[in-house]
């Protein structure tokens, strides 16, 4: 059975060639969410403007990955304290959220959050709310980081290979 989540952890190209690393998923695409902006370019979503954040949309096979362990992939590989922001990125379309589009998803997400709150002192930013609309970025950023070997990423890639908690 194949499962699909939104997850937003600063820019984009990081995000999804780290979840492109961890067996069980099987597609990935970049693109927007959480905005106001119909069919934004990244132009639009870099201003701020727009109100939508740099999104990779994840699928995955739920029998060979759960989804709360894509949480917790999504948890250790950005910060979730930080408010706007992922490593040198900086604006609202660099913030923590999670889209889902099932109720169950939404709940889970939720818990995650919960148990995320007992291993942090300082608050926790992660948005979570039901998926809207996704607008697929440009081609030009699909797979940037395959394309683009050794290009500009705020994300230990090498986390991918660590064991869960």
């Amino acid at each position: 059975m194949h499962t699909t989540i939104y997850l937003a952890a600063g820019c984009f190209w990081g995000v999804e060639a780290y979840f492109q690393a961890i067996p069980g998923v099987t597609d990935t695409e970049v693109g927007y969410a959480g905005g106001q902006t119909p069919n934004p370019t990244y132009q639009q979503v870099c201003t701020g403007a727009t109100g939508h954040a740099e999104v990779v949309k994840i699928t995955f096979n739920a029998s060979l990955i759960s989804l709360q362990d894509i949480l917790l992939h999504f948890e250790r590989m950005h910060s979730p304290t930080s408010h706007n922001r992922q490593g040198n990125d900086i604006g609202s379309q660099y913030r923590s959220a999670i889209y889902t589009t099932s109720s169950e998803d939404l709940k889970a997400a939720q818990n995650w959050k919960t148990d995320a709150k007992s291993r942090y002192t300082d608050t926790i930013y992660t948005k979570i709310s039901p998926l809207d609309t996704f607008y697929p970025a440009e081609e030009y950023h699909q797979d940037y980081l395959k394309k683009h070997p050794g290009g500009y990423c705020h994300i230990d890639l090498s986390l991918v290979d660590q064991p869960l908690p």
